[in-house]
């Protein structure tokens, strides 16, 4: 299935019913009156989150979606029928925003969840309404309400508790199939992985979420490469392991370049945790590991792991690591508002 992660489509809430105009006309009844009654009210549009799904991909083939016009109000005071809604089920991650692609709507984190984008337009009043001392026959009612209508675009952004962050060929999607049961494409080629992927790594008993996102190059925040349009995938998660190959000329550059595009990028990612590898350490010689690892811990200011998908090296590590951090922001999410400001 084709990995999709932002839609655009356009949405209208039901029309609301008009209102009727009716008299009483039954035999030997000696005081008719207007009877008419309201309009129905119209279908109302819902984004809701559902379990299962991972991409957006359902709405390339449908963009347009609207919710039924409330059914007219008819004599004998009968109210008519509200206009059916319409659901649009997306993925957990989902961000709604409106047609400038900039303003958000809504941020659809946990599953079950659910918001209404346009509500449906009220139904008109029928002739009952209009009756007075003056007026006792009234011959007017009111038209249903038009609903609402808009371009929105949906953007997903998955959810994941760390993420995988490197130049092309770095190794991130070896680390991901060594530690998950994901099944990334792996090869010997820059860009081989062209959609994020989520993997669920377990360590000491306990889980979490690992997303790998396509590599980034210099002037990836310009669009160079396949750009950063995949970084928001990792926005949301709590640490990023930042894996520099150990084949790269001059690993402390390399890990520069890309702690540039993600400063440039924004969004808090620079200011995330974060926990530096070196990779593919298995290819190196004890005096180029020794030269690499040197280079990589002045350029990041920390002791880099040093990691092999290979001989498994240093992968227990790595994970013990992400998991400390992973877990201590659980801890901290899970704490009441009054505990946290204590400090």
């Amino acid at each position: 299935m084709k990995f999709l992660d932002q839609a655009k489509v356009y949405i209208r809430s039901g029309d609301g019913g008009s209102g009727s105009v009716s008299f009483r006309r039954e035999k030997f009844i000696e005081f008719g009156g207007p009877d008419g009654g309201d309009g129905g009210r119209g279908g109302d549009v819902w984004l809701e989150v559902v379990d299962g799904l991972n991409t957006l991909i359902d709405y390339r083939y449908q963009q347009h979606f609207k919710a039924k016009t409330g059914v007219h109000g008819m004599g004998r005071n009968m109210t008519g029928a509200k206009g059916a809604d319409i659901t649009l089920r997306v993925p957990v991650g989902t961000q709604v925003y409106e047609e400038d692609n900039e303003t958000l709507i809504c941020d659809l984190t946990v599953v079950g969840q659910r918001f209404r984008l346009a509500a449906g337009g009220n139904g008109g009043f029928g002739n009952q309404h209009f009756k007075t001392s003056t007026n006792q026959a009234p011959r007017r009612a009111n038209p249903g309400l038009p609903g609402q209508e808009m371009w929105i675009w949906l953007r997903l952004k998955l959810i994941a508790d760390a993420g995988l962050v490197g130049l092309p060929n770095a190794g991130k999607s070896t680390f991901l199939a060594s530690v998950t049961a994901a099944k990334p494409k792996i090869a010997d080629y820059p860009f081989t992985t062209l959609h994020p992927g989520l993997g669920v790594a377990r360590v000491d008993a306990r889980e979490f979420v690992i997303a790998d996102i396509p590599g980034l190059i210099e002037g990836a925040h310009e669009g160079v490469g396949i750009g950063d349009r995949f970084l928001g995938h990792v926005e949301r998660t709590r640490v990023l392991l930042h894996l520099v190959s150990a084949q790269e000329e001059n690993a402390g550059k390399t890990y520069k370049t890309v702690r540039r595009e993600l400063e440039a990028y924004g969004h808090g990612l620079a200011e995330k945790p974060e926990i530096v590898a070196l990779s593919q350490a298995d290819t190196l010689d004890p005096a180029e590991r020794k030269k690499k690892i040197a280079s990589l811990k002045r350029a990041a200011g920390r002791d880099p792991l040093v990691l092999s998908a290979v001989t498994r090296e240093g992968i227990e590590t790595a994970l013990r690591a992400l998991m400390a951090v992973v877990s201590e922001a659980r801890e901290g999410e899970a704490q009441p508002v009054e505990t946290r400001w204590e400090s």
